[in-house]
């Protein structure tokens, strides 16, 4: 089996700002450019409870509240960041070659944190990343398409439904 041409990654995080917030859990999945998954690793990254009491509140952690509840319950299990970065490093060498192009949904926000967060897995990533969001406002500004995405905020189950997106608006395209 040859190298995976993607890596579509998911983070959830305690907020959404990279300085102040931290990883609470991370999913990949590597795939080849026909969006059929090769292999597929994930993590709990363990972090302080204060600080997850403190960051997981608002509009959003209430209108997610079995998610954020999931997350706080499995903090216990999590490892320290320093080993889950070892544990992504280990999968991109196992799965990709030198060119390791990062996708998903809004990955851009996610890119930020793995920059701060695990700057060894950041070196490794390309430049160019594959943006769903992006097909998103083009399928729903101009043509009016909508995908109707599920929202867990549980990351496997969120990359799961990028790949799936993806594959929806390539649907549209072959039509």
């Amino acid at each position: 089996m040859g190298k995976a041409k993607l890596l579509w990654m998911d983070l959830e995080m305690t907020g959404l700002d990279p300085e102040k917030d931290r990883i609470l859990e991370v999913a990949a999945i590597a795939t080849d450019w026909e969006l059929e998954p090769m292999a597929q690793m994930a993590a709990v990254v363990k972090a302080p409870e204060k600080l997850m009491q403190e960051r997981m509140v608002g509009e959003f952690w209430e209108k997610n509240a079995a998610s954020r509840a999931g997350l706080m319950e499995q903090n216990s299990e999590g490892k320290e960041t320093s080993v889950v970065e070892g544990e992504i490093l280990k999968f991109l060498n196992e799965w990709f070659g030198d060119e390791v192009i990062l996708a998903g949904n809004s990955i851009h926000q996610d890119r930020k944190f793995i920059d701060r967060e695990w700057p060894e897995v950041s070196r490794k990533l390309h430049y160019r990343m594959l943006d769903v969001s992006a097909w998103k406002v083009v399928f729903e500004g101009k043509y009016g398409k909508k995908f109707l995405k599920r929202e867990t905020h549980r990351a496997l189950d969120d990359i799961m439904g990028s790949i799936e997106e993806l594959r929806w608006y390539l649907s549209m395209m072959e039509a």
